[in-house]
């Protein structure tokens, strides 16, 4: 294995959270032979940028200096190195089956299955180094330093795509041909984090699944999923069931709203209706670069697309979702008239 020649996009804005990072992944990846001796010093230099940032008391900062972007501006933020993760005979574990899994997810609501060993053994040990080693994790627009990793950035290899299409063709009814793939990202976690803000995906299934060892949780009860008995409505536009955190606390609050923790554990992936508001607990995992909480999630369909979700399951629960938007928004009953189902921002096609 060999890093690629750096790839760049137009430099980002330097954040604390992603010099620091690359800098143990640097180090990971040297020690692990992949990279050569010179991304010593750059690592150094990534954690004398996070250190003057944090002495300066920014988490970010939007501009670069002429010095840093000779040093570091074509390497920052950049696809150094990608792991091969190939398919596999076995991607799946062999301990569930699709129509178990079916049947669970119909038969009661809300629609929640909780599957444990959910890849096989190989898949987890590759896909789990495919992102250790994967310089992938360039979305930073999220909070408490938390990093992304996108389809279109860079987050594809042929096992990805294996377990996406398998899961569909392994669960005909739920996902099949009718709900494609819309997108699929991870997210790597600080040591410590208090838990997300609650939201809602745009799309009709979400799975999730984890994949960093239990052994780095220091706190069993900590790192895991809230999801709760209540959907976004529908007359909501993307912003409003994503990104308005105080604007969903009131609703659910209006709402009664009750919330299913379900604990942290390697190897469990959890398939929800993506209307369902929802959020990842606190975190405290073990402070080194390997035991940082990765989960990884694919979105499949379109909210609208969905006859058999939450959001869809009777004429008086949508009537009693208008009503308490209405109420909590201030405004006249839409009926539904703007559905913005999508986030603007993950329009883009995938790339392949």
């Amino acid at each position: 294995m060999s890093a690629l020649p750096a790839t760049c996009v137009p430099p980002p804005p330097l954040t604390v959270a992603k010099l620091r990072h690359d800098a143990d992944q640097f180090n990971y990846l040297q020690s692990c032979g992949i990279l050569g001796p010179s991304y010593g010093a750059i690592a150094e230099y990534y954690r004398h940028l996070a250190s003057q940032l944090s002495a300066s008391k920014q988490e970010r900062r939007e501009h670069w200096q002429p010095a840093e972007l000779r040093a570091i501006g074509n390497i920052y933020n950049c696809n150094v190195f990608q792991r091969h993760a190939p398919m596999l005979a076995q991607p799946y574990g062999a301990s569930w089956s699709g129509a178990s899994v079916e049947s669970r997810y119909f038969a009661r609501r809300p629609n929640i299955v909780v599957i444990d060993d959910f890849l096989s053994a190989q898949a987890l040990h590759s896909l789990r180094a495919y992102c250790l080693e994967s310089t992938i994790w360039n979305s930073l627009r999220y909070s408490h330093g938390r990093l992304g990793a996108l389809y279109r950035n860079g987050l594809r290899c042929p096992l990805l795509q294996q377990l996406a299409d398998s899961l569909a063709a392994a669960l005909p009814r739920l996902i099949g041909q009718r709900h494609p793939l819309t997108q699929l990202w991870a997210y790597k976690y600080p040591a410590h984090m208090p838990g997300d803000d609650v939201h809602a995906d745009f799309a009709a299934v979400n799975v999730n699944f984890w994949i960093t060892p239990d052994a780095a949780n220091l706190d069993p009860a900590s790192g895991g999923m809230r999801i709760y008995d209540v959907a976004a409505p529908p007359d909501w536009h993307f912003t409003d069931y994503n990104r308005r955190p105080a604007l969903i606390r009131r609703y659910l609050a209006a709402m009664g709203a009750r919330a299913r923790y379900i604990p942290y554990r390697q190897n469990r992936a959890i398939i929800f209706d993506s209307d369902l508001f929802h959020g990842t607990a606190a975190c405290h995992f073990r402070d080194d670069y390997e035991s940082r909480r990765i989960n990884i999630t694919l979105l499949y369909g379109q909210r609208d697309a969905d006859h058999t979700s939450t959001m869809s399951a009777s004429t008086t629960a949508s009537q009693t979702v208008t009503s308490a938007t209405s109420f909590i928004e201030g405004r006249a009953d839409s009926a539904f008239e703007n559905r913005a189902w999508r986030s603007a921002a993950l329009r883009r096609p995938r790339r392949s």
